[in-house]
């Protein structure tokens, strides 16, 4: 058997074994989705616009779900469906893979069988912006085609097991993948028990690196790398620890922060309570965040 037949003959196995787990998501194909357990179907929380939502299966069926539990932050949600007579998708191991890797995708289409192409991984440890702004990093990239709709269909192996879940396209003809590394399967797990993923929040608006820069220079302040508060929500972990406009935030928890996403990625590491270091003119301040009495934030 040649090349050609052999990725024809395992195109075709994975369209026989995944196919039937893999599911739109809204009434005009928003996304697509995953059966990953019984009763259980895993998608990108951007598919997702309400508590309920459509569930459409590769024989036609329709349904509608609930969903369960989501990580906007992530990207992930888990809607609850009864799948009766679908295999769920066996878990991959994406540790595995590494450049040049052949895997192939699977979307949902308007209606029939998964649409599925195969690809190469093309890059790993990737980064995107998730639906709520927050970095998303670790993703894997690949090159299987995929259409519109395609978001929340699932990266898969020769075995039809599943590597990873598709969730942002780039230009070019490239896709990124949250990988079903132990992370992601414990993230699904939390989320189908009903434990929607919320991060902690400061609850401030921040100025980019350059601009802070510039209003510090501009009143004769020394540079300084951090993040420039440029407002304070109300009755937010900010305003009730003592942060005020114009202040430079250059630490959280003992961590120091120079742009947005090292200010959430310490903020989400240093619990329920914790020190904030900042510069408030030219004078050097620290404020606590929460109560560490009651560790309440």
């Amino acid at each position: 058997m040649g090349a050609i037949d052999e990725i024809q003959a395992a195109i075709q196995q994975v369209a026989t074994t995944a196919g039937p787990a893999v599911v739109g998501i809204g009434a005009h194909r928003r996304g697509s989705g995953v059966v990953v357990a019984d009763g259980r179907v895993l998608t990108n929380a951007h598919n997702l616009r309400g508590p309920t939502v459509t569930v459409r299966f590769a024989d036609g069926r329709t349904d509608r779900g609930t969903v369960l539990g989501t990580d906007m932050d992530g990207d992930l949600a888990v809607i609850g469906v009864e799948t009766t007579g679908v295999t769920p998708l066996e878990w991959g191991d994406p540790a595995v893979l590494g450049v040049g890797a052949i895997v192939f995708a699977a979307a949902a289409t308007s209606g029939g069988p998964a649409r599925v192409t195969f690809g190469t991984v093309s890059a790993l440890s990737r980064a995107f912006r998730g639906p709520g702004g927050r970095r998303i990093a670790g993703s894997l990239e690949h090159t299987a085609p995929l259409a519109p709709g395609s978001s929340g269909g699932p990266v898969l192996d020769a075995q039809a097991r599943l590597l990873g879940l598709d969730t942002n396209r780039l230009g070019e003809g490239f896709y990124l993948a949250l990988p079903a590394d132990a992370s992601l399967r414990e993230r699904v797990a939390a989320l189908a028990r009903g434990e929607t993923r919320e991060r902690p929040r400061l609850g401030v608006a921040i100025a980019p690196a350059f601009v802070a820069a510039r209003l510090r220079r501009s009143v004769g302040l020394p540079d300084r790398d951090g993040v420039l508060v440029r407002g304070v929500e109300a009755d937010s972990p900010a305003a009730r620890a003592g942060l005020a406009e114009g202040d430079l935030i250059v630490a959280v928890g003992g961590r120091p922060v120079t742009d947005g996403d090292e200010l959430a990625e310490a903020i989400e590491a240093a619990g329920a309570s914790y020190e904030i270091g900042i510069v408030r003119g030219a004078e050097e301040r620290t404020l606590t965040v929460g109560d560490p009495a009651t560790g309440a934030a």
